[in-house]
């Protein structure tokens, strides 16, 4: 088979990137709603005719290609989905309530800014998702801090800054999800060895926060907000702590190293059962449609809360396997484009074009990092810049005997948490519009965001957390 050029490899990505650009520009936050997929195909196509007509190849072949990238990646899809399901049934369940409650309940005038950090990173945790988190909790925390005396695009860096922790270590999370998936790890391998770069960033970011909001005294106005919000949870759902036993029990089993699927579907069963225990009076405001088709329900397409609170209502709203589709179905697109690379060989000429500035572990994993954030600079996705070098370093990793999970560390520390970071990303347009703070801003509070790379890299560099292929097996 005849090698593409560096030149004849890159037409494919240039077209992916100006079709993103577009769509950010056209269709902002909702562009990885189906812009982003069909820009995806799109260049799929442009390499499957590079590959026909320029290179020679069967188009049977790539198309043999494609499927077999797609089929790699249905065992993560399949997990996206059951956690749509999961999430849904521990909101009814009073799972994820409680701990919104407690989080809450932790804020405190004079350590505001750490504490609101802090509440975002468990509430993020529980929810898997940053931009759920900053759209509805991060709103109310915004007014809270504002009422402090806080500047807001401080506040919005506490926010952002624990939003994006809990996103990057939730099994919840559709990133957590996509990284390892593109590596070829599994999930809670993927989580546990993100703690060594993670938790020295989001504790390094608290103590900057704890020392910037050192003196602040709290207002009435700020304290009544809180109380609103945890009135509206103590009336509508039963907060307690035995709640707590289902999501502690699916952490041991994250570490004790159950595979994904098995550990997902006992979060949901036991999320049932605590329904029926717990929450008889929520069940029982149903009205005419029973306990069974509202649970089905709920596993499958979601809940609507409606609580006296619209922060609440806003932020536990959500779920179902349903909710996981549009992710799905920017995997499947994202495979489609990268199988064709792959067969076509461009993807190989642009890993090596890359390599060249390799020279070991440290500056792989470098390159790596600074590829995703490339990514999200170009792309404006944080999803592109996950997919594409993880399709383009996976087998680099081999070569250099690397675990795959370096690999999906790498794609995160440098594609999940930088996004927020770009005022044309989707991230950072997201964020800017919903806490009223523009990008450039609030990016410079965003210690945990520009802190995790920077670590990730520094940590890279003197081989610690790299861990080989042999060393795994042993």
């Amino acid at each position: 088979m005849k090698k593409p050029g560096l030149f004849l490899s890159i037409i494919p990505l240039i077209s992916l990137i100006s079709l993103m650009i577009i769509n950010v520009i056209l269709f902002g936050d909702s562009s990885t709603g189906g812009p982003n997929q069909l820009a995806l195909l799109v260049a799929a196509a442009v390499s499957t005719i590079i590959g026909i007509s320029s290179l020679k190849i069967n188009y049977e072949k790539i198309e043999e290609g494609m499927v077999k990238s797609i089929t790699s990646s249905l065992a993560p899809c399949l997990i996206l989905l059951m956690i749509g399901s999961l999430i849904g049934i521990w909101i009814i369940s009073g799972i994820v309530p409680t701990i919104i409650y407690y989080g809450l309940g932790l804020i405190t005038p004079s350590l505001f800014l750490p504490v609101a950090c802090l509440s975002c990173c468990i509430i993020s945790l529980a929810t898997g998702s940053s931009w759920t988190t900053s759209g509805t909790v991060g709103i109310a925390l915004m007014a809270i801090g504002q009422a402090f005396g806080f500047p807001p695009e401080m506040v919005a860096g506490a926010v952002i800054s624990g939003s994006y922790f809990g996103d990057k270590m939730s099994p919840l999370s559709d990133t957590t999800n996509l990284a390892p998936a593109m590596a070829g790890t599994d999930l809670f391998t993927h989580i546990k060895n993100l703690l060594t770069t993670t938790l020295p960033s989001i504790l390094i970011a608290l103590i900057i926060f704890l020392f910037l909001g050192l003196g602040k005294s709290g207002e009435l106005s700020a304290m009544t907000k809180i109380s609103e919000i945890k009135s509206a949870l103590d009336q509508t759902f039963n907060i307690t702590p035995w709640l707590l036993i289902v999501p502690i029990i699916i952490i041991l089993m994250v570490f004790k190293k159950f595979p994904a699927l098995p550990t997902l579907v006992l979060g949901s069963v036991l999320a049932v059962a605590t329904t029926f225990i717990f929450q008889q009076s929520f069940l029982s405001s149903l009205g005419e449609n029973s306990a069974y088709y509202y649970i089905t329900d709920v596993l499958a397409n979601g809940v609507t809360i409606k609580s006296p609170n619209a922060t609440i209502n806003e932020l536990l709203s959500r779920g179902g396997m349903s909710s996981m589709l549009s992710t799905v179905w920017l995997i499947i697109c994202a495979m489609v484009f990268g199988g064709a690379l792959e067969v076509t060989g461009m993807l190989e000429t642009l890993a090596n074009a890359l390599l060249k500035m390799v020279k070991g572990t440290g500056t792989l994993m470098g390159t790596v990092l600074a590829s995703c954030f490339f990514a999200n600079l170009t792309t404006g996705d944080q999803y592109i810049s996950i997919v594409l070098p993880g399709r383009m370093f996976r087998e680099s990793f081999k070569k250099y005997n690397l675990h795959p999970k370096c690999l999906s560390r790498a794609l995160e520390d440098g594609g999940t948490v930088t996004s927020v970071l770009v005022p044309w990303n989707s991230g950072g347009a997201f964020h800017a519009s919903v806490l009223g703070v523009s990008t450039l801003a609030y990016a410079p509070y965003c210690f945990f965001n520009y802190l995790n790379p920077i670590i990730s890299a520094f940590l890279s560099g003197l081989n610690i957390g790299l861990e080989r292929i042999e060393e795994s097996k042993a």
